[in-house]
Order: C-alpha cells, then structure tokens, then sequence
C-alpha cells in the first residue's frame, strides 16, 4: 500500500519574499529565516523538517510505548535542528530531542529500562528518521519522570 501527500507551494518575488504553502491539514506563509538574512514571514524548511522528524518520532513514541503496554502519562520533547553554513553552503547537521517521558509512579525499574530502550528504538524507526539517515545525526537526551497524580516523586 502507498499514500500519497501533496501540497502546492507559490513563490512570486525573490530571495526576500514571501511565498505560501497549502496542503489539506495545512496552510501558511513561508519565506526564508532571520538566521539566514531573510524576512522571517510564517515558516521555512529548517522549521519544516524539525518538525517533520519531531512529530514523526513523538507519535512513533507512543505507538510503540503503546503496543508494548507501558503507560505514560504524557512525552514532551524540545527539539532542536543545527545547521551549518561553511563557505556559502547550508547544510542541516544534526537534529537533537531533549524528551522527557512521564510515567505512573508504580512503574518498575525493569519497565523505566524498557521505556529508555523503546524510546532509543523509536528515534530510529520514524520514517522521517529513516529518511534522513546518513545525512542528518540525531541525538536524544531522554528523562523518565515518574508521576503520581499530579505531582512528580
């Protein structure tokens, strides 16, 4: 089976322009960075592919975490895309999750290993992961949290 994703992109003035992008759960403008001299209007690429591999490895995450029934009672994950400019040439080096996963205060240490391992095994079985493998290095810093109602032990 094979899904198909489209969007129609327009661009009508130069560098420092602003174009638009719209696909069927998403629209915005889209221009290039002020990091990179330009207007900084809606979103760009560098944006676009963070959270491509963001939200592809948050929701790969907790369908994993799921099917191995472990709990959790929320994943949050600051992410972060470097890119490197060297002699005019943008390349996008690295991207890194700071992931933070709360599970329920009963939880063993056996099942909190489980859940680093899984969520390891996760970062590498998104398809955008995938995708960019080889050319992109990621790097994942997690933190299990255990909670117990509303309040962290």
């Amino acid at each position: 089976m094979k899904h198909t994703f489209s969007m129609n992109l327009g661009w009508d003035g130069g560098r420092n322009d602003v174009g638009t992008l719209e696909a069927e759960r998403l629209k915005t403008q889209i221009s290039i960075p002020p990091e990179m001299d330009g207007p900084g209007v809606g979103t760009n690429p560098d944006e676009m592919l963070l959270g491509a591999a963001a939200t592809c490895y948050i929701i790969t995450l907790a369908a994993v975490l799921g099917r191995s029934d472990l709990t959790h009672r929320g994943i949050t994950i600051d992410a972060e895309g470097i890119v490197d400019v060297t002699n005019g040439i943008f390349t996008y080096e690295t991207i890194r999750y700071a992931t933070t996963i709360q599970v329920p205060a009963e939880m063993t240490d056996r099942e909190i290993t489980l859940v680093e391992r899984i969520a390891k095994k996760a970062k590498d079985q998104c398809m955008i992961s995938r995708a960019l493998a080889g050319n992109v290095a990621f790097e994942l810093n997690t933190v299990i949290s255990r909670k117990s109602g509303n309040d962290f032990i």
